[in-house]
């Protein structure tokens, strides 16, 4: 017995043989690999026009002064050049919003994925990312006119106008529609397969979601997770209009903070002469935004590449 092969097409041709060369799908690669390579340089055209004036702010400015003193006065007489302060209200803003959004969007998305009816998913899904597209300056003056006169103002009475819990809780608002969208779609790609085995040992539907699916689809969660963090800490609106421009060295929520986003805004758009050490303090600023977000960035990409699971 004889086992027929590729080669054995009658006239002795290879079916399997490309007989002539196919030009359209050369163009195609072609426009993919441009297409890549328009993503790499505009990210190097990036560090580079931040770094460049960051090295010239750090040959007149300390890199300890500037990590390790608690003074940011750029535009002052005096300037000092210490920013911890804008790294405090970086940070107190961001866990506010994260302590908002990741427990509300995690629970949107597992209610959307485990319990909600394909007709309500159809419905709820979109109404939610519709919180998305909304403007970062309405979620600023919201936070300002509305959290903090009317929600804020009669539970602590000596709040500040400007403040950071009213920036933290409307930014955490606004990143839920990204880590609960992203979230259901990482859990939707679990198999059935596994929620009937569940079922099948007993498992009610609460210990089906919390402890089949969840961790099933964890990798997707973590990166849902870190981008909404990455998020609120890049954003610049909301911080900007409710949180105020005062570098405070603080914790406390109830009084005004700036951020680093923030700073770059208000000085960007101010009237600091270009190539003064005032300007290259933006891209000092810029620059350690920057490594703080690639760092986070990198910190995903090890724990999706951890708790990823391929199925078949």
């Amino acid at each position: 017995m004889t086992t027929a092969t590729a080669s054995s097409a009658p006239g002795g041709l290879n079916p399997l043989r490309q007989t002539k060369p196919r030009y359209g799908e050369a163009v195609i690669r072609g426009i993919l690999v441009l297409a890549a390579a328009v993503s790499l340089f505009t990210t190097f055209g990036i560090v580079i026009s931040v770094l460049i004036p960051s090295l010239e702010f750090f040959a007149e400015i300390s890199f300890t002064e500037f990590l390790f003193t608690t003074t940011w006065t750029p535009l002052f007489a005096n300037p000092q050049y210490g920013v911890l302060p804008l790294l405090m209200g970086t940070f107190v803003i961001t866990v506010i919003a994260v302590l908002v959004a990741i427990p509300l969007g995690l629970g949107s998305a597992i209610y959307l994925s485990e319990y909600a009816s394909p007709k309500a998913r159809k419905v709820l899904k979109p109404t939610l990312e519709v919180l998305a597209g909304i403007p970062t300056v309405v979620f600023g003056f919201f936070a300002l006119e509305f959290i903090t006169v009317y929600v804020l103002k009669p539970i602590f009475p000596d709040i500040q106008v400007f403040n950071a819990l009213s920036a933290g809780l409307v930014m955490g608002i606004m990143i839920i529609p990204t880590i609960a969208s992203l979230s259901e779609d990482a859990m939707a790609a679990v198999p059935s397969g596994l929620r009937d085995g569940a079922y099948a040992l007993g498992a009610t539907k609460r210990q089906t979601a919390l402890r089949v699916v969840v961790p099933a689809a964890l990798s997707g969660i973590v990166a849902a997770f870190v981008l909404g963090v990455s998020r609120a800490i890049g954003e610049t609106m909301i911080v900007t209009i409710a949180a105020g421009l005062q570098p405070n060295m603080t914790l406390n929520p109830l009084q005004g903070m700036q951020t680093m986003t923030s700073y770059i805004a208000a000085a960007g758009s101010g009237d600091v002469p270009t190539g003064s050490i005032e300007y290259k303090s933006i891209f000092a600023v810029g620059l350690l935004l920057f490594i703080i977000t690639f760092v986070m960035n990198m910190i995903s990409i090890r724990l999706v590449r951890k708790y990823r699971q391929a199925y078949q």
